[in-house]
């Protein structure tokens, strides 16, 4: 289990995509552990059944790829009853160019339209909050609003994650503005993990692949729960305010803290531009 105490979760229902690896399946496993019944919504039930029959609770398997928009309106359609909290965990990093089954890049896609659709389409069956894990690595990226899908610039691998990345955090700011504007009780967080111990950087090659290799053990923390900790406390900490950005404290284990925003990933004009342009893309809208 974690080194974060959790509140009782029983009773409650949480989403969290890409459960069935890395920080998603111990970000399940910890609030199945903690009495939630959790719903692990990923791109291939077998590895995802696979790791709900390790985890002591009550857990659900369904299928849903985000860089597919018709499987993120089949997942919601599928939905009924209410929805407690939503987990927006799943991401790819890094990858070679490539585009969804929609034609977006595929970090941007994956990383935030399909996150950005999944979430709206939620969105009346949300009670209390919606979690976005973002990266540290959002520091390094820039919105391109004029070519979001790298169709003009030269591909860049990690500027399409730092992008996407940041996308996560800009997308928190808008959605929990016009949550508080509409008067709902809904809250938008986000959380990053620090350099956790999970296989995301697999696709990282060259001289940065090697650098990162060599330099993981000393900077990485040894398990991937301390990754997860930012994640859990979002999720569940219960006088969090909307648009808090969760991290860890540095120690590896100890107690998430509340990260400083930059100029950059709290920009309101930007993330007013990104939703409008990730509306516009997947035709999906704010109820």
């Amino acid at each position: 289990m974690s080194d974060l105490p959790l509140p009782d979760l029983s009773g409650r229902t949480v989403v969290v995509t890409g459960a069935s690896s890395g920080l998603g399946a111990v970000t399940a496993r910890e609030l199945a552990g903690a009495g939630a019944r959790v719903v692990l919504a990923v791109r291939d039930p077998a590895k995802g059944q696979a790791v709900a029959d390790g985890i002591e609770g009550e857990t659900e398997v369904r299928p849903l790829d985000l860089g597919d928009l018709a499987s993120v309106r089949a997942f919601a359609k599928d939905w009924s009853g209410p929805l407690d909290v939503l987990v927006n965990n799943a991401g790819i990093m890094a990858v070679p160019q490539g585009r969804t089954a929609d034609g977006f890049e595929l970090q941007i896609g994956t990383n935030h339209l399909g996150h950005f659709a999944l979430t709206l389409l939620l969105l009346p069956r949300l009670t209390d909050r919606v979690v976005t894990v973002a990266s540290g690595l959002s520091r390094t990226g820039r919105i391109d609003l004029d070519d979001l899908n790298w169709e003009r610039r030269r591909y860049r691998p990690m500027g399409a994650y730092g992008q996407s990345k940041l996308a996560n955090l800009l997308f928190t700011v808008e959605l929990q503005r016009r949550l508080s504007a509409a008067g709902s009780p809904v809250r938008a967080l986000s959380a990053h993990p620090g350099v956790a111990a999970t296989d995301l950087d697999r696709h990282l090659g060259g001289l940065q692949g090697r650098m990162v290799r060599l330099m993981f053990p000393f900077i990485a923390q040894k398990r991937p729960e301390f990754g997860a900790l930012p994640t859990l406390y979002a999720a569940t900490a219960p006088d969090l305010p909307g648009d808090s950005y969760l991290g860890p404290d540095g120690r590896g284990g100890g107690r998430p803290r509340v990260e400083k925003r930059t100029a950059r990933d709290s920009d309101p004009a930007v993330a007013r531009g990104l939703w409008e342009l990730s509306e516009k893309l997947t035709q999906v809208r704010y109820p």
